[in-house]
């Protein structure tokens, strides 16, 4: 919640869109339910690029090689410890385009990154309370981006520097 707020105030525009979207789906006589989510398509897309620049466990649950393998150039042995580094893998060049940059569009519409998007695991190893984890920012997200003016208390950015 705190990274999602501190990159909202620093990117004003965004927040803006955030809020016209609120209004547009949800209005300003009654607030944000839970059943109005699936429309907040853009305050979606707000949690999903913080959670790519700031995943909530940047180093995934550690797994161990079951066989004896080849990753790039390195020989992995049987029963060595694994640790996926998210945090790295959501700033890759090679995967994003301006991966240090918050640019919620790039979760909007068709090509969504799922793929490369993995602050919950991926494949049978995903975590189960992804979807609960979500939904306990979004809502809180949306109601105070809703119910308060935000801004930062002066001309220089919020540190976002861990």
């Amino acid at each position: 919640m705190e990274w999602a707020l501190s990159l909202l105030v620093n990117h004003p525009k965004v927040l803006e869109k955030a809020r016209a979207e609120l209004d547009r789906y949800v209005g300003q006589d009654r607030l944000v339910n839970e059943p109005d989510i699936p429309k907040l398509h853009y305050l979606q897309s707000i949690v999903t690029e913080t959670l790519r620049l700031f995943p909530a466990a940047p180093l995934l649950v550690p797994r161990e090689s079951s066989d004896n393998s080849t990753v790039g150039r390195f020989d992995v042995p049987r029963g060595t410890m694994l640790l996926v580094n998210a945090w790295a893998m959501h700033r890759d060049l090679a995967v994003w385009d301006d991966p240090t940059s918050f640019r919620p569009e790039r979760f909007e519409g068709g090509e969504n990154g799922a793929h490369k998007f993995v602050p919950f695991g991926t494949g049978r190893k995903h975590c189960p309370g992804a979807g609960l984890g979500n939904r306990v920012v979004v809502l809180p997200l949306a109601g105070m981006i809703q119910c308060f003016e935000w801004e930062r208390v002066s001309e220089e950015l919020v540190d976002m520097s861990e």
